[in-house]
C-alpha cells in the first residue's frame, strides 16, 4: 500500500498531471462532444491544483492555465451559434497544440520553463540553481514544445489538406506518438549516470506493434504495412532488450 501511495505521489508531482486535461480533450473531444470533453477536462484541471494545495505543494504555472483555458472553453463554447461550434470542434485540436507551444516557449523565455516547477518537488533545494538543474529542465521544455508544434502541425495536415480528422495517421498515431516520446525523454534525460541510449529507444518499440494492429483492423493501409510495423516492434524490443 505504501508503494502504491508513494506511486501516486509521485505521477501528482509530475508535469503530466498538468498535461492530462489536454490529453482527455484530446481523447473525448468529437462531434457534438466539446462541450463535454472541456467539461471534463476542467474538473481534472481544479481537482489537480485543489490536491496540490492540500498536499502542501506549490501552484503550477500550467495548472492555473489549464484552468483558465477550459474555463474560457466551456464557457466559449455556448456563446458561440452552432456555426461556430462546428468550427470549434474542427479546430480544438490544434487551438489545442498551438497553446500548449506557446506555453513552453513563453516559459522558457521567461527564464522559467513549465518542468521546473514539478522538478522541484523532487529535488532539494540546494539543487535549483545549478547549472545541470537548469539545463535539464530547458531540455526537456523545448523537448515538449517539439512534441506539441509536431502534433499541431499533424492535426492541421490532417484537417486543413486532407480534409480528414479521423484520419489514423494525423489524428492519432503521429499526435500519440510525439507525446510518448517526449514523456518517455523526461523520465530518461534527468538520470545520473544517464542510462544508454536503449533505454530510451526500448519503450518507444513497443509502440510499433499497437500501430501495426490498428492498421490492420482499422483498414488504413495495405496489409503487409501493418505486419511490418508488428515485425519491426518485435524486432526492436528483442535487439534493445539486450543491451540493458
Amino acid at each position: 500500500m505504501r508503494r502504491a501511495w508513494d506511486a501516486l505521489g509521485a505521477m501528482l508531482d509530475g508535469p503530466l498531471t498538468g498535461l492530462a486535461p489536454w490529453i482527455v480533450l484530446a481523447v473525448v473531444e468529437g462531434p457534438g462532444r466539446l462541450a463535454w470533453a472541456a467539461g471534463i477536462a476542467l474538473s481534472l484541471s481544479v481537482l489537480f491544483v485543489v490536491v496540490d494545495l492540500l498536499r502542501g505543494r506549490s501552484l503550477k504555472l500550467l495548472g492555473v492555465i489549464d484552468v483558465v483555458f477550459f474555463a474560457a472553453l466551456l464557457v466559449l463554447h455556448f456563446l458561440l451559434d452552432e456555426a461556430g461550434q462546428d468550427w470549434m470542434e474542427t479546430w480544438i485540436g490544434e487551438i489545442a497544440n498551438i497553446t500548449l507551444v506557446v506555453i513552453a516557449v513563453g516559459s522558457m523565455l521567461a527564464r522559467m520553463p513549465f518542468t521546473i516547477q514539478y522538478a522541484r518537488e523532487e529535488v532539494d533545494e540546494q539543487y535549483w540553481q545549478t547549472p545541470r538543474f537548469l539545463r535539464i529542465n530547458y531540455v526537456i521544455t523545448g523537448v515538449w514544445a517539439a512534441a506539441f508544434l509536431v502534433a499541431a502541425i499533424a492535426g492541421f495536415y490532417g484537417d486543413a489538406v486532407l480534409r480528414d480528422s479521423d484520419n489514423l495517421w494525423t489524428g492519432w498515431v503521429i499526435q500519440t506518438a510525439a507525446m510518448l516520446i517526449a514523456l518517455q525523454f523526461s523520465a530518461w534525460y534527468p538520470e545520473d549516470p544517464r542510462p544508454p541510449l536503449s533505454a530510451l529507444l526500448a519503450p518507444l518499440a513497443v509502440w510499433l506493434i499497437p500501430v501495426g494492429i490498428l492498421i490492420l483492423t482499422a483498414d488504413d493501409g495495405p496489409g503487409w504495412l501493418g505486419y511490418t510495423f508488428i515485425a519491426a516492434g518485435i524486432a526492436a524490443q528483442a535487439f534493445l532488450r539486450k543491451d540493458e
